[in-house]
C-alpha cells in the first residue's frame, strides 16, 4: 500500500465519520475528529463515560496525520514568509516538546499541541483505522437511487431486498492462493446472482429510502438467504482443479519421511534422560509440517449488506 492509496484511504474515512479536516495537502491532514471518530481512536473511557453520564457537550482532539512524511517535510522546510516569526517561548517550548516527544509540532495554537501522527502501511494508528473501517464497514443498508422521478406524487416503484456477500476463499498449503466471490440473493424470490458487487458498481445507492418506493415483501429470511451462498460456493468450489492439493500432499509425506529419517535414529539411541525431550520436539516439528503442508481450503465471509434495488426479481 503506497502513500498515495493511504491518503486516499484516510481522507474517505474521515469524510465517511464526519470528522471536520481543517487543513489538507497531498501529504497531510489537519483534523478535528468527530465524536464517533474520537471515541474510537483515542481511548477516552473515562472523558466519554464523563460525557455520557453528564450530557456535556464534548470536546474532540484534533490530529495532524502524515500520510506522507518526506513530502510533508519538504513542504514545511522551507519558512513561508508570511509566517510569523516564533517567540523566544514557542522555540525554547518546541524544543522541549521535540527532545520528550520525538517530533516537532507544526505550530502552538492557543497554547494547544496538536499531535502528530504518521500513517504509513503497518503503523499502528492506520492499523487502527482499517480495524474502525472494518468494524463500521462490515455491513451496510443501502437503496438504489431511481434513474428519473416518478410520474406522478401517487405513484410508487416497486424495490426488492438482495443480500449481498463477499466471500473469501482460500486455498493454503505451502503455497497460498486468495479468491473473491460476490454474491447477491433476493430475499422475495431466493434467485442468486454471482459478481454481484460489480452490478452494484454500476447503480448509485443512498443510506436513505427514496420517495415513492415500496420495498416487496421478504420471502426469504437472512438465515436462509446465507445458506443459499453457501450452497452456491460450494457446488462452484466441487468443480475446481484439485491436482495442487495433491502436490502438496506429495510434498507433505516427502517432508514427514525427511523429519522421520532424522529424528527416529535419535530417539532410538537417546537415554531416558533425553529421550522425552527429542520426542517433544519431534512431535513438535511433524505438527508445525503438517500445518504448512496440509491442504486446506478455507471460505468467509468479507462484508455483507441488505441492497434495495428497483424491481421485483
Amino acid at each position: 500500500m503506497n502513500e498515495k492509496q493511504v491518503h486516499k484511504f484516510v481522507h474517505r474515512y474521515l469524510e465517511a465519520t464526519d470528522c471536520s479536516i481543517l487543513e489538507k495537502s497531498p501529504a497531510h491532514f489537519t483534523v478535528k475528529l468527530s465524536p464517533a471518530a474520537d471515541r474510537e481512536l483515542t481511548n477516552r473511557p473515562y472523558y466519554w463515560g464523563f460525557v455520557d453520564r453528564t450530557g456535556t457537550p464534548p470536546e474532540t482532539m484534533t490530529f495532524l496525520f502524515v500520510t506522507d512524511k518526506h513530502k510533508y517535510e519538504a513542504l514545511t522546510a522551507a519558512p513561508s514568509a508570511s509566517a510569523p516569526a516564533l517567540t523566544p517561548q514557542e522555540a525554547a517550548a518546541n524544543a522541549a516538546l521535540s527532545r520528550s516527544m520525538g517530533f516537532v509540532p507544526g505550530n502552538l495554537t492557543n497554547g494547544t499541541r496538536t499531535p502528530r501522527e504518521d500513517l504509513y502501511f503497518g503503523s499502528r494508528r492506520l492499523e487502527q483505522l482499517f480495524t474502525a473501517a472494518k468494524s463500521y464497514g462490515s455491513y451496510v443498508n443501502l437503496f438504489q437511487e431511481p434513474e428519473k422521478k416518478a410520474s406522478t406524487p401517487f405513484s410508487s416503484t416497486p424495490y426488492t431486498a438482495w443480500l449481498g456477500v463477499n466471500m473469501r476463499v482460500e486455498f493454503a498449503s505451502d503455497m497460498k492462493r486468495e479468491e473473491i466471490h460476490s454474491y447477491g440473493v433476493s430475499l422475495a424470490t431466493g434467485s442468486i446472482v454471482e459478481q454481484f458487487h460489480d452490478q452494484l458498481q454500476t447503480l448509485r445507492l443512498t443510506p436513505r429510502l427514496p420517495a415513492n418506493v415500496h420495498v416487496a415483501k421478504n420471502g426469504l429470511s437472512l438465515t436462509k438467504a446465507l445458506s443459499v451462498v453457501e450452497q452456491a460456493l460450494e457446488r462452484k468450489l466441487k468443480n475446481y482443479d484439485y491436482s495442487w492439493a495433491a502436490a502438496a500432499t506429495e510434498r507433505l509425506q516427502e517432508e514427514l519421511d525427511r523429519i522421520d529419517g532424522y529424528y527416529e535414529p535419535l530417539i532410538k539411541h537417546a537415554t531416558d534422560e533425553t529421550k522425552p525431550a527429542i520426542q517433544e520436539q519431534y512431535n513438535q516439528r511433524r505438527q508445525e509440517t503438517k500445518w504448512q503442508f496440509e491442504p486446506r481450503v478455507t471460505a468467509s465471509a468479507i462484508n455483507c449488506g441488505i441492497f434495495h434495488l428497483e424491481g421485483i426479481d
